[in-house]
């Protein structure tokens, strides 16, 4: 059990790594005053789940799920 402990904090340290740099290398969410007249709906906007931003941003969601897994597991008395 003690290996398994040890593989999962290695794991858990590398999603945590992961996740850091992640959430930098997002951009900002602030559109600034163009949102206000609209013209924050342009091509780039709409298929902002396609681009990179919206591959980053899938990554960062499916990174912090298991963070949030990996931390409980590792919390359990089992080990």
């Amino acid at each position: 059990m003690a290996a398994l402990k040890i593989v999962l904090t290695v794991i858990f340290i590398f999603v945590c790594i992961m996740l850091v740099v992640l959430v930098l290398m997002q951009e900002g969410k602030s559109a600034g005053l163009g949102s206000i007249s609209g013209a924050a709906e342009t091509y780039w906007g709409k298929n902002k789940g396609r681009s990179m931003e919206g591959l980053l941003v899938k990554l960062t969601k499916g990174l912090a799920v298991l963070f949030i897994v990996l931390a409980a597991v590792l919390n359990l008395n089992v080990f």
